[in-house]
């Protein structure tokens, strides 16, 4: 009786981390570890996550910090300003009926959230809160952007998947690299 109620609990307990993870993932946000994201998500997402990395990588631009810091943060504004171009190139191509406005995406609560959270702070307190904002931006764009290179719906979309996941691979490696230089 014994190893069966052990072989249970350690049943029960190995998809608890999962479960915690995905119950703390906001609704809007794909949670890591999803098999399949749907080109809606994906169309929805793509846009904010992009918009929220050159405002708050702008924001960095103006700030005291480090100048490792400002080259990563003129980096992202290069880079996602061009991943937002491919992104309307790669929806014109696409079969689905989502759009990017001209004004810009709205931001999805999340990174609204984060952004606002950027804007009051300045110097070593802006520099932590940045760094550890992309860390969690880009380990969530990382989850995204391979899930549906792997397995979404519109052949477009998905190869703008594809061909942005070594960018985003890049960005983590310099993420890591602050992160040791500013720990």
């Amino acid at each position: 009786m014994k190893p069966h109620l052990t072989l249970a609990m350690v049943a029960l307990f190995a998809g608890t981390p999962a479960a915690f993870a995905q119950s703390a993932t906001p609704a809007d946000i794909p949670a890591v570890g999803e098999t399949k994201i749907e080109t809606e998500t994906f169309t929805r997402t793509v846009p904010s996550a992009n918009r929220f990395e050159i405002e708050s990588s702008k924001l960095a631009e103006q700030k005291n910090v480090a100048a490792d810091v400002k080259e990563f943060a003129a980096m992202m504004v290069r880079d996602h300003t061009k991943a937002g171009e491919d992104f309307k190139a790669a929806l014109e191509q696409s079969q689905t009926t989502a759009s990017v406005t001209a004004s810009g995406p709205a931001l999805l609560p999340r990174d609204q959230t984060m952004l606002d959270q950027l804007k009051g702070l300045d110097g070593d307190e802006f520099q932590a809160k940045y760094i550890l904002l992309q860390t969690e931006a880009h380990k969530q764009a990382l989850a995204l952007f391979s899930t549906y290179a792997q397995s979404g719906e519109d052949p477009a979309l998905k190869e703008f998947a594809k061909k942005t996941l070594p960018t985003l691979r890049m960005h983590e490696k310099h993420i890591k690299d602050l992160v040791a230089a500013h720990s």
